[in-house]
Formats: C-alpha cells, sequence, structure tokens
C-alpha cells in the first residue's frame, strides 16, 4: 500500500537553495526538450529515454554543463522520465484523436516541483528533512509510517515550499461492514449531491462565489501594474493566496464530508460522470464543486470505515429511466426538463431524484454480480 505524506516548508533563507536546484533542473528539463525535438527533425522518430540519459551524463562531465551536479544524479533521470511519459501521452492523445501538444520549454516561474527517487533511511530526523544534501525544518504534523520511495518538493504559486514523501505500508485489511445504502446523482441547482430522500441532500458551499469579488479586484489591481515590477509581484502573490485559501477550503470541506458519508452508509453510489464535459456545458460551478476530485477522496477514505464506492457507467441511462416501471424516455436528454411524467405509469418524477434511484439500484446490482 502506498501512502502520500504532505509537509510546508519552513520559510528561511536556506530555502533559496531549493530555488536555485529548481533552476538548474528547469535548465536541464529544457536542453532535454531541445535534444527531442532536434532527434525528430534528423530522424522523424522519438528519442528514446535510454539514449537521453546516457547524453546527458556525458554533458554533465563538461566544464559549461557543470552546474548540473548541483542536483543528485536521480533527480535528472527523473526529468528524464517525465519527458517520456508526456510524450507518451502525447502520442496515445493523437492516436485517439483527441486535442493535445507535445511537452514544451517551461520558464523557471512555471517549473516548480522536482522528484528524488533514491531516499536514504536517515532523512527525516524529528521535525528537519534532508534534501539533497542540506536540511529543512518542516511542520510535522503527523508521524510518517513505512519505507520511503520517493520525495518530491514542489513551490506553490505563492512561493511557499510543501514537500510530498511516498511510503511503501503493509496493506491494512479493512473488512467491508453490514449497512445503509444510498445513491447520489450530481446536481446544479443549488445542491452538489441530490438523493432518494430530500433530507439526504448534500449542499457544498460556493467556495469560489463567495471569493468571487475580492478576486475580482485582485485581477484589477494586478493588471494595472507594471509589468516585472516589485508591485506586480506583490498582486500575484495576493491573487495566488486568494486561489489557494478557496482550495484549501473545499479540500477540507472534501475531507470531512468523505469521512461523514463513509461512517453513516456502507454502500455508497455514483454515476461515473465526464467532468470535463460538463465543465464545457456549465463552466465555473462544475468547477467549484470539485466533483470529480471528491470521489477519488471518497475512494480513498471508504475502505478505513469499511464502506465501498460504487460507480455506475456514465452511459447508464439514469434520468431517462422511471424507477417505477423501467420506461425510457428519450425526451428528458433535455437537461432544461426538470421534471416529467412517465408516458406508461403516469408517475411523477423529478429528474435528479429519480436518477438517484436509477443510480442505487444499479449501483446494487453490479455489487451482486461481482461478489
Amino acid at each position: 500500500m502506498v501512502k502520500t505524506y504532505k509537509f510546508k516548508l519552513y520559510r528561511q533563507k536556506r530555502t533559496k537553495h531549493i530555488d536555485h536546484q529548481l533552476w538548474v533542473a528547469c535548465k536541464v528539463y529544457n536542453h532535454a526538450i531541445a535534444l527531442h525535438r532536434r532527434y525528430w527533425n534528423l530522424y522523424h522518430k522519438s528519442l528514446p529515454k535510454f539514449t537521453l540519459s546516457t547524453h546527458l551524463t556525458k554533458l554533465k562531465k563538461l566544464s559549461k554543463y557543470a552546474y548540473w551536479s548541483e542536483i543528485p544524479s536521480h533527480a535528472i533521470q527523473d526529468i528524464c522520465d517525465r519527458i517520456q511519459r508526456g510524450y507518451k501521452l502525447f502520442w496515445e492523445n493523437l492516436k485517439n484523436k483527441r486535442k493535445t501538444a507535445p511537452p514544451k520549454f517551461r520558464s523557471w516561474r512555471k517549473y516548480r516541483s522536482m522528484s528524488y527517487n533514491m531516499v536514504g533511511k536517515g532523512i527525516i530526523n524529528g521535525n528537519t528533512i534532508k534534501i539533497a544534501g542540506r536540511k529543512y525544518k518542516f511542520f510535522k504534523s503527523r508521524d510518517i509510517e513505512g519505507k520511503i520511495r520517493l520525495l518530491t518538493i514542489k513551490r506553490d504559486a505563492c512561493g511557499d515550499y510543501f514537500v510530498y514523501i511516498i511510503c511503501e505500508t503493509p496493506e491494512a485489511k479493512h473488512e467491508t461492514r453490514l449497512g445503509e445504502s444510498i445513491g447520489f446523482d450530481f446536481g446544479f441547482k443549488g445542491k452538489m449531491l441530490v438523493a432518494e430522500n430530500p433530507k439526504d441532500d448534500i449542499t457544498a458551499p460556493d467556495f469560489f462565489k463567495k471569493q468571487k469579488n475580492a478576486i475580482a479586484r485582485a485581477n484589477r489591481k494586478l493588471s494595472s501594474k507594471r509589468m516585472r515590477s516589485h508591485n506586480r509581484r506583490k498582486a500575484q502573490l495576493e491573487l495566488a493566496r486568494l486561489h489557494r485559501r478557496v482550495a484549501n477550503q473545499r479540500n477540507a470541506y472534501q475531507w470531512q464530508l468523505a469521512r461523514e458519508l463513509c461512517k453513516k452508509y456502507s454502500i455508497i453510489c455514483f454515476e461515473d460522470l465526464n467532468m470535463k464535459s460538463m465543465q464545457a456545458g456549465h463552466g465555473r460551478k462544475v468547477m467549484d464543486y470539485g466533483f470529480a476530485e471528491f470521489l477519488n477522496l471518497l475512494e480513498y477514505v471508504a475502505p478505513q470505515f469499511g464502506s465501498r464506492v460504487v460507480r455506475v457507467d456514465k452511459w447508464f441511462p439514469s434520468s431517462q429511466l422511471c424507477y417505477d416501471c423501467g420506461f425510457q424516455n428519450n425526451e428528458v436528454k433535455d437537461l432544461d426538463i426538470r421534471e416529467w411524467e412517465c408516458p406508461k405509469c403516469h408517475t411523477h418524477h423529478d429528474r435528479d431524484r429519480n436518477a438517484a434511484k436509477n443510480i442505487h439500484c444499479e449501483g446494487l446490482h453490479m455489487l451482486q454480480q461481482t461478489s
């Protein structure tokens, strides 16, 4: 079992060394991208990862690129892996005729992370962590369990540094428990999750909407500042802090909601929606809920309470099926229709509540087939 721990580093003068290391890593990354493009222009095929890493190792021995040795060699290998994954995804998207672009050059401001995949045992002592030979203090909010496999250092838009520690731990066996089950449909009209019973509906706060005016003011203030000035940088930090506050509030709420749902229900059924297409149609409202991120988080929390999360296929016609007689009404595909009457059994349905019932029923049916 793999666990990831996230800690924030203290603000210290020595974090300038991390700034410099990220600058070096950005130089290596851009050089590797240039090599990929040159190789393609010459041979019309992709540059193999082994060839790239071997060439970068030879370049480190030259005086021109001697400063590359200021970051660990396995950090350079991780850069090669990143580029390889980026090009692999690019070719897959081209094959599937999706809108895509190859990996591109990065500016130092936008190159914000670096990973070390060869981590020793004694890198952490109390609230001190050793990164590339230097010690830094961090806010140790919890104990770290398991064997450390990967360490990633990230700089956010506010200039703060976070360390991500990926550990391997023995897989804990969580027995599934008996209890209540429920189905939810994703809603728009003021409710993130719509259940069969109105009292079980979940209304998520619109965190971005509450900060919308403050973010708009910060954007106007930023646009009035001169490019590359100190005041513009201050305005950028003010805007980044507002966005980070919204993200932190949403994340804290989703963790709390996930734990409450898993404590109350043993089986939770959702529809596996295509959130990107929904964002294109409904925009900021869908993004403010963070529904896709919430589902991933819920699947992580559920085994700890012995609960199960069932994802019903997105092509399942949950809104079109009459829960009472099973008749499929294709006219309900129009999202503007919020209520409808079944032509066969004449039952009046609320669109979202009827969908929640069908999702619940289909989710239980899927569990019976797999068991």
